[in-house]
């Protein structure tokens, strides 16, 4: 076996695919492309998904990546088996090399082979092959290539050895290496074997994936008649391999990530149970940095919501370790040390990913100290209704919302005397992946597109003009119709008469298609002498073909069909307004970068006609003056009238001359670069003005925060901006009619008028206190004796909940002894209130219980403590009856 650090591993396995004719290509976002139905970029095959189905073109046909990948949600999640087991990662690499309908079988095992064996020095009496059971020709191929005995080659079903990207579409047999570590490895299982148990001594090291299928909806397998390879290998599992090590957690990629780990908790690292906090922290901190890297923010849904259980699990183990402060910040540059030749993200980010670690783990402290509140709550709430539980439902409810894992609620209850309902909370678990597993199945992402690419076959990619003018000649190639059922029609007279939508497809188009934030054309189609059509809107189809989506006629009455010559134009207006808001929010992100720092960065954003809006990285409020500051800087850049420029160039010679890529976005070997003089460079596939003087002026009209670490400001440019100044002056003026003075004193007559407001509200309030303390005199005055007991249960007329409470306090105040219980209609509702002196709750009279009964009289319910507590009920009409039970409530309690 030859000992390789993980670095020397990667580049001798993208090495070795690239000369042998494949294009090294680079890894892509964890955030998938034009992808809805994927959480994570999962598996190397993902970015080149549209060229599997079809739908997409590559300048090559054979390609090997190191991509990165992240399984923590959805279908794909290893992050409960972290830590337990010696292969399993939320974040890793995955090697691959990719055939598309180039070579198949033969060589893809042959590439395999020879890499593990000679390049790498696999003993080759120590590896397997499973096949799919069906699949005769690699069991063939594995005998003549590789040599292996029919004792290892093992053939199993669809489970193992089938891999289908949906119900239907590509799909095809695999066959993976499996290496045998050795005896020392094994489980206790009698029959310890490949396909017959999952332990670490049968260890995967590579699989191939044979797409030569195509499934239909009726389950039937037709075969492609291009097929494809798809073949992975994880990086980690090659490591321990090659450095001899029992765990990927043993391997270089992990251990100084451990080690520094060690030095924060000050305790020593073991490699057994004891030891999986450390390999959970490790993991973990890993996947939180290449994913903020990539931009993802934390947040309480989707991506971001994985981010945030991700890091907090990391916080939890490390509360195991005694580490009590925010630590995990303190990985980030170690983990960069590791990985930072092979993705310089990781440096380069590293201040920005660790201002976000850090933020979010000081929010996780608090909401911890506030999940300890609830499960307080919770505990008393068991308790007083006489139970020895806690409902699986709130235990699930500690962990959604309050990252609480189950085993630190079941400590917190057996500290109380209580247990968990854990079949409970599994339940409420299982519901919720139940969810998320159908709100992703549910999309057909790549279905309509598909279908569209059948009825688009043969025909070239639309030639895009709209950089140079908004107008072009062109010819009609195909005309579509559908809403769900798609088919190709001659005419526009055979489709759309019945709402059906109608698109067009031509050789050449003016229209920018949607994307970079930056909406789609609106124009028109005409034919020359015969009929003018609305464009309502345009789409791009993965091959470069564009599509419009036709409106209504808006002049003659001649059809438009295939072969017809035509003329594209896009409205000039609107193109030049949106123009003005992408130029617009390139000197908005100069110009945050220059106010609040370098750690800025876009995140996201919307470019229309009428306004702006640009989501950003930063972690609290901006001030009224760096909004204003951040204004002037865009304005006088607007004022400068600087020269705008775009280049064509490849992605490498851009970033030398320092344009910046945005997070998220996927970068073709070409891109386009937009230059505002030597102001800002991006790079950017949109519509611009040719100066930025062309922008009039610029306005931010809203800034707010959007999510953890996240703002989003909104503006206006150019004629728009104009108008938003016209509004505020009418509405100044309107106010400043309504108060009865001048516009320029609006400001002083504002504050006079508070400081009145203030005043009379004063008064008010001292009013109110003297009539409730005489209310509250009345109430005390009329308690009556129920077993010696003081009891005052009355129906008072009081605003709000808040009044009740403090009427309810005022009566306890002025009794030695006694129990209240107030009800208020309001709304068509009931309001409830209980209060029980100490001496009484000695005696077993609870407010809680009282408050709870009259409650459920009232068609409600509710609860607290036992000093004090409130309801609430929906029949107003059954108050007088239920309060007039309280004193038999109360003498059933004494007795």
């Amino acid at each position: 076996m030859k000992r390789m650090t993980s670095a020397e591993a990667r580049e001798m396995f993208l090495r070795y695919f690239e000369e042998r004719g494949h294009q090294r290509v680079a890894s892509s976002s964890l955030i998938p492309h034009n992808d809805p139905t994927l959480l994570f970029t999962n598996a190397g095959m993902n970015q080149f998904k549209e060229v599997f189905l079809g739908l997409d073109e590559r300048p090559y046909r054979r390609a090997a990546t190191s991509q990165k990948c992240v399984r923590a949600g959805g279908k794909h999640n290893d992050l409960e088996n972290v830590g337990r087991t010696a292969r399993h990662n939320t974040f890793f690499e995955m090697l691959g090399n990719f055939s598309f309908g180039d070579y198949f079988k033969e060589e893809a095992i042959a590439f395999a082979w020879e890499l593990l064996t000679d390049v790498f020095g696999f003993p080759k009496d120590q590896l397997y092959a499973t096949i799919h059971h069906t699949d005769d020709q690699s069991y063939e191929i594995w005998q003549r290539v590789a040599g292996l005995p029919e004792d290892r080659i093992i053939r199993l079903g669809d489970k193992d050895n089938f891999w289908q990207m949906a119900d239907t579409g590509p799909c095809g047999p695999c066959t993976e290496i499996i290496y045998d570590r050795g005896d020392q490895y094994r489980c206790e299982a009698e029959a310890c074997a490949i396909g017959g148990c999952d332990c670490d001594r049968w260890l995967e090291v590579w699989n191939n994936v044979f797409m030569q299928y195509d499934r239909d909806e009726d389950g039937d397998l037709n075969p492609l008649p291009r097929p494809c390879v798809d073949t992975g290998m994880s990086l980690g599992r090659l490591c321990s391999v090659l450095q001899d090590v029992y765990s990927v957690f043993d391997t270089d990629l992990f251990t100084p990530i451990i080690r520094r780990t060690e030095d924060l908790a000050d305790k020593e690292y073991t490699d057994d149970e004891s030891g999986m906090a450390f390999r959970v922290i490790a993991d973990h901190a890993r996947a939180c940095t290449f994913l903020i890297a990539d931009g993802v923010m934390p947040s309480n849904e989707g991506r971001g919501y994985v981010l945030r259980r991700i890091l907090r699990r990391a916080v939890r183990f490390g509360k195991s370790l005694g580490i009590d402060e925010p630590f995990m910040d303190e990985l980030v540059d170690t983990i960069g040390e590791i990985m930072g030749d092979a993705y310089p993200d990781t440096v380069e980010k590293a201040d920005f990913i660790k201002q976000v670690i850090q933020a979010e783990e000081e929010r996780f402290h608090r909401t911890l100290d506030e999940g300890m509140r609830i499960a307080g709550q919770i505990i008393d709430k068991v308790r007083e209704d006489g139970g020895n539980q806690i409902p699986g439902s709130d235990a699930f409810l500690l962990y959604d919302t309050f990252g609480f894992p189950i085993d630190l609620t079941e400590d917190v209850a057996e500290e109380t005397g209580l247990s968990v309902d854990r079949e409970g909370f599994e339940a409420a678990m299982a519901d919720q992946r139940q969810r998320a597993r159908e709100a992703r199945e549910d999309i057909g992402a790549f279905d309509r597109q598909a279908r569209l690419s059948e009825v688009l076959d043969g025909l070239p990619p639309t030639e895009f003009t709209g950089y140079e003018g908004l107008e072009t000649p062109a010819t009609t190639l195909r005309l579509v119709a559908g809403n769900e059922e798609w088919r190709a029609v001659r005419t526009t007279s055979e489709a759309g008469g019945d709402g059906t939508q109608v698109y067009l497809l031509a050789d050449r188009s003016p229209f920018y298609v949607e994307g970079g934030g930056q909406v789609s054309d609106e124009g028109t189609v005409a034919v020359s002498g015969e009929a003018t059509f609305e464009v309502k809107a345009v789409e791009a189809l993965p091959d470069g073909k564009i599509l419009h989506s036709l409106g209504r006629r808006l002049a003659g009455d001649g059809p438009l069909q295939e072969g017809d010559g035509i003329v594209l134009r896009v409205k000039d207006t609107r193109r030049l307004d949106i123009a003005r808001n992408h130029t617009a929010t390139h000197l908005l992100h100069k110009a945050l970068n220059e106010v609040l720092g370098e750690h800025v960065n876009q995140s996201g954003s919307l470019v229309s006609p009428e306004r702006l809006r640009f989501d950003f990285s930063h972690f609290q409020a901006l001030t009224p003056g760096e909004v204003e500051e951040i204004e002037d800087r865009v304005n006088a850049a607007i004022m400068a009238n600087l020269r705008v420029d775009t280049t064509m160039t490849t992605y490498e010679k851009a970033k030398e001359m320092g344009a910046v890529a945005l997070f998220g976005e996927r970068y073709g070997d070409e891109v386009r670069v937009v230059a505002i003089d030597d102001y800002s460079k991006e790079l950017c596939g949109g519509t611009h003005v040719r100066q930025t003087g062309e922008i009039g002026s610029f306005r931010i009209v809203a800034e707010a925060s959007v999510g953890a670490g996240l703002r989003r400001i909104e503006a206006v440019t150019g004629r728009y901006a104009i108008e938003q100044a016209r509004q505020l002056e009418l509405t100044v003026a309107q106010v400043a009619a309504e108060l009865r003075t001048k516009p320029e004193d609006i400001v002083n007559r504002v504050v006079e008028l508070q400081s009145r407001l203030r005043e009379r509200e004063r008064q008010i309030g001292s009013f109110k206190d003297r009539l409730g303390g005489n209310l509250a005199q009345d109430l005390a005055a009329s308690a009556t004796d129920v077993g010696g007991v003081p009891v005052i249960a009355r129906e008072v007329s009081v605003p709000d909940m808040d009044a009740l409470r403090s009427l309810g306090d005022k009566v306890k105040n002025i009794i030695d002894s006694g129990v209240i219980v107030l009800g208020a209609r309001s709304d068509g509702k009931v309001q409830l209130v209980a209060l029980v002196t100490g001496d009484l709750i000695a005696r077993g009279l609870q407010a809680g219980k009282l408050v709870g009964e009259v409650a459920k009289a009232c068609g409600g319910g509710g609860g607290g403590r036992p000093d004090m507590a409130q309801a609430g009920g929906r029949k107003p009409e059954k108050l007088e009856e239920a309060l007039s039970n309280v004193s038999n409530l109360v003498v059933a309690t004494l007795k």
